[in-house]
This record gives structure tokens, sequence and C-alpha cells, in this order.
């Protein structure tokens, strides 16, 4: 048997910009680190490698694949993990059954969505913060083909002991100067600058990215609700925020919502060659952002899960061991890119990685010592209190993280030049808008509340009992064992990120309470919240001039090399002249959210 066509079509268009994000990105690297990122050479080997991994990836993706729903010799019986083989085996045949109406529905609010957030697109271009930063990054390598920018002095006159090359969002470097963030997005944003649109295609990726979560809707819910969810995702604000101008979020999210779809055809078809791109996929979420290494790390305890269950002699094992090898392989491109390209980010960020690398290391550990001890281990039956308990502790936990406010107030007590400039800039903000002043507070208690505000009460609620629910019944049998990567992955992003924010709270999401404008048509720079720093600046300053509009009054307009790109638009970051304090320089710069 065969999924009928529009089935066919939702599942494989719903891998599809996964797919091609990451051969892009994968032929891109190479060419970035030689310094010969330019639209012929990343044409001839980008668009032959991504349609090389969309036809892997989408191959015999709509044939019936029944493979035997009783575990081969040395399975242990009544165990939860055994109930799951048949629920899980065929799930995607089943699930991913479409009317044609449907799956013109799904396309249709992809492409309203594009339309949408192209017409109300952002142009940012002054670096104040991450959009502007991507954008002189995709810029610059879109025009010149590779890093670092270089400083060029004799262009302002001549080296001078008032001229520095470094801003917010850009390290200076031997000789140049190195953009702050992962190389990953302004490889994509570079598309739009050759093609004479560059602010378009953050649009068009949230459109892609519509698609893309639609799909793993399909796969978990059904079809009947991936029409609901691909429309409750593309008018949530924050992605109609990340969708109208230069963010990372969006083509992360492409990476880590295709890798759990091509991750769930794996598991229900049992292909290792899927498997192995749907880690790779996970993997170079890591390429798009930094803190994707984080994102990842469910992903990597899941694979362990499938390597034990393999030595169990399971079906659903034989995955393991290439869902793991892609991951490893794609997540270890991107801590290389961070090396090469972006070291001084890296090293600002040491605090956050270190630990994430030790951690990955530790799982690695218990993987090892999991598959080791999986034949004792799966003699042991949970007691029967232990799914309601586990539901029980998910409502508690967002309860916790809701009242966090009333019994928390998270601060940082200012140590490095960094986290100086941040206090001063926080207390800035709160005396402008009539807030105790103290430079140490960061609000993150703040965070669920916050989250509240952006996608409402009725969501959070309903995202509270459904993760109740699944914990339930993935403790009780396994039914629900298709859900358990999705949910882990979900589920840890979220309760870290609310736990630990890291960002710098001068976002209308960072005070309380918030109230940032509520016209969804304002961009995301009409939410920087008056008096909370300087103007924007660019990476040349002179020290000691007054702070004027433009970025200095009568400051000459500065480049990295003092290129214009042929729209104008300066190729490094426009300079400008600030006070010796630098009241906004590298303080501002985000720790793992950025």
């Amino acid at each position: 048997m065969e999924l009928d066509r529009p089935g066919r079509v939702l599942a494989t268009l719903s891998v599809l910009p996964a797919l091609a994000v990451a051969g892009w990105l994968l032929a891109g690297l190479p060419l970035l680190l030689l310094g010969r990122f330019a639209p012929l050479p990343a044409t001839l080997l980008g668009l032959p490698l991504a349609a090389l991994l969309c036809w892997a990836g989408t191959r015999k993706l709509g044939e019936s694949h029944a493979p035997d729903e009783t575990p081969s010799g040395g399975a242990v019986r009544g165990g939860g993990a055994q109930v799951m083989v048949a629920r899980t085996a065929g799930s995607v045949l089943g699930r991913v059954r479409a009317a044609t109406w449907q799956v013109a529905g799904v396309v249709g609010v992809a492409v309203a969505s594009g339309v949408f957030n192209a017409i109300m697109h952002s142009e940012q271009i002054a670096v104040r913060r991450d959009p502007a930063t991507y954008t002189q990054y995709a810029a610059w390598i879109a025009t010149h083909g590779g890093l670092p920018i270089p400083t060029q002095t004799e262009a302002f006159g001549g080296p001078d002991p008032a001229l520095v090359f470094e801003s917010v969002g850009f390290y200076a470097v031997d000789g140049g100067v190195v953009p702050q963030f992962m190389p990953g997005p302004p490889m994509l944003f570079a598309i739009g600058h050759w093609l004479g649109v560059p602010y378009l295609v953050p649009a068009v990726l949230g459109a892609l990215a519509v698609l893309t979560v639609a799909g793993v809707v399909a796969r978990l819910a059904g079809v009947r609700w991936a029409v609901v969810g691909a429309a409750a995702f593309a008018v949530s604000l924050p992605i109609l925020y990340t969708s109208r101008t230069t963010f990372s979020e969006i083509p992360s999210l492409i990476l880590l919502f295709g890798g759990l779809a091509l991750a769930y055809d794996a598991l229900a078809r049992r292909e290792r060659g899927r498997a192995l791109l749907a880690g790779l996929v996970f993997g170079l979420a890591v390429l798009v952002r930094v803190d994707g290494l984080r994102d990842v790390l469910p992903v990597l305890a899941f694979a362990g899960l499938l390597l034990a269950m393999r030595r169990l002699r399971r079906p659903e094992g034989t995955v393991g061991p290439p869902l793991l090898a892609g991951l490893v392989a794609g997540a270890g491109v991107g801590m290389l890119a961070a090396y090469l390209l972006a070291r001084p980010y890296l090293s600002y960020l040491s605090g956050s990685v270190r630990p994430l690398l030790f951690v990955c290391a530790g799982v690695l550990v218990l993987i090892a010592a999991g598959t080791a001890a999986a034949p004792a281990l799966a003699r042991f039956r949970l007691p029967s209190w232990v799914p309601r308990t586990g539901a029980v502790l998910v409502v508690l936990l967002m309860a916790a993280l809701y009242a966090r406010p009333w019994v928390q107030t998270v601060t940082r007590i200012p140590v490095t030049d960094d986290d100086r400039r941040t206090a001063e800039m926080i207390m800035q903000i709160q005396r402008a808008n009539g807030l105790p002043i103290d430079g140490t507070r960061l609000y993150f208690e703040n965070s669920l509340h916050w989250v509240v505000w952006y996608v409402g009460a009725p969501a959070v609620l309903l995202a509270t009992i459904a993760a109740a629910l699944l914990v339930r019944r993935l403790l009780r049998d396994g039914s629900s064992f298709g859900w358990l990567l999705p949910l882990a992955v979900v589920g840890w992003t979220t309760v870290t990120t609310l736990l630990r924010p890291e960002i710098t709270p001068d976002h209308p999401w960072g005070r309380p309470p918030p109230g940032p404008r509520r016209d969804p048509g304002h961009d995301p720079a009409r939410h920087v919240r008056p008096g909370q720093a300087a103007p924007p600046h660019g990476p040349a300053r002179a020290e000691g001039a007054e702070v004027g509009d433009g970025g200095g009054r009568g400051a000459r307009p500065r480049a990295p090399g003092g290129d214009l790109d042929r729209d104008g638009v300066h190729a490094g970051l426009s300079g400008g002249r600030r006070r010796r304090s630098r009241r906004c320089a590298r303080g501002s710069r985000r720790t793992p959210r950025c």
C-alpha cells in the first residue's frame, strides 16, 4: 500500500526545506572558509548538494514499509517499550493521509505567511541588535566572499589611538573585524543580496518554516490538525517578528523541526539512511546558532536510547547508530565553523559553551553505560504510580515557573567589563521607565510571563496539559513513543530557556510589566525601548567624541575597509563616535541565546 498522492506531497514538502537548507550550508561553509563564497561557486556546489539531500530524504517516502511488529529474538516481553513497536510501525502511513484541500490549506497558509511578512518586512541596517549584525554580515560575505573584514585604516586617515575597530556585534582581530554570530544564517541571507532582494529571504524562510511545522503536526497528531497547526504557528507574534527580518531563529527552527520529521519517518520505516540525514540536519543547527548545541542534547540522549534498544535486538534500534553519527558530524561542522570564523564570540561564551560540551561528554558516557546495561535495565518495571506522578510534576514545574517572580529575583553581580557595561545600560532603561534602579537585575524570573504575553495563556495552558498527558502515556506503556523525541526537544529547550533566557533585558519582553506595542505591523526595531543606550554604532569609533544623531555629530560614516555595497550600505558596519564609557558596546551582547 502507498500513501495517497496528497499525503505524499505533504510529507515531502515538509522535509524539503530542512534538507535544502542543510545542503546549502554544507556547500557554502568550505567556500566561506576559502574566501570564495560567491554566486557562481555557491550555486554550482550548493544547488546540486541540496538537490541530492532532498532526493535522499524524500526517496520512497510514500511507499509502504511494514516491518514486523514483533521484536526479533531476545526481546523482553511485557514492557512498555514493546508496546510502542506496533504503534510506531507504519504510523507515518496512517497519519499522513491527506485530502487535497488539506494540503492546499497548508500550502496556502505558508504562502500567505510569506507574502504578508514580505510586505511587512523590516530593513535593519544600523547595528544595535542581532538583525542588523546579520544583515551586515550577509552583505559583506555576499560581496567579498570571506572573513575577516579588513580594517583598512588608511580609509580613515591612518592609524590613531582614538580609532578602534570593534563595536556591538563585531570583534576586533589582528588586522580585521569578525562578526559576532555563527555563519549559517548569513550564508542563507546572502542569497537575497545576490538576487537584489536582501530583505525578503527571512519571509521566504518563514513560509518554509510553516510547511515544516505543519508536516510535524501531521505526522504526530494527524493531517486534520496540520492546517490548524500551520495557521496557529504563522500568526504567533514571535514568528511574525522573526520572519520579517534577519534573525537566526527561523533557520534554526527549520532544521530542528525538519530533523524531527525525518527522525519520525526513519523510525517508522527503520531506514538507516534517513536516520543519518535526520542526525545531520539536527547537528547543523549548531552552524546556525551556537545554542543549538543545547537544543540537540535530547537528540543525543534519544540516539543513546535507540542504541540500547538495538542491544536488545529491537528493530527501532537499527536507526540509532546512523542518527548518532549524523548528529555528531553536523554538530562537529558547526563547532568547527565557530572556532574558525567566530572564535572571539566562542571565547566570549566560553562560560556557557564549556559546560555544554562537558554535558555532551557526560551524555556520551551515560549512553555507553546504558547500552552495556541494557539487558538488566530492560527487566526493571516502573511502579504503577510513576506515570501519574510524572504528569503531576510537569504541571507543578510550569506552576513554579509562573510563580517564580513572587519568590525569586534573578541578579548578576558585574565582574567583567562587559557585565559592567550591561549593568549601566540596564540602569539607563530603568531610569527612563521610572523603575527602581538596580543594574544587577536580569528579570529572568519573568520569563514565563513574557511567553504568556506573546502567545496567550490558553496556548501555554494547552501545551502544559498536552505535555502532562504525553509524559503519563510514555511512562505508562510507551504507547506514544513517536512523541518522545519531539516532546524531549521542545520540552528541554522550553524549560532551559525559561530558567535562563540569557538575554539582556532591554527588549520589550525584558521588563516588568511587559508592554510593547501590540500592533504586529511594527517591526522588531520599533520595540526597542526608549533611552536604552546610545544610537547604533559601527566597528570604528572615536574615543571621547560626543554622541549625536546618526552615530555621532560630525562623525564620518565608517565601515571596515571603507567599502560600500551596491545599495550604499556599509559592507561592514556604519561607523560612529561614542563616549569613552561605550555605554552599550559589547555589554549588550547576548550570551548563548544569540
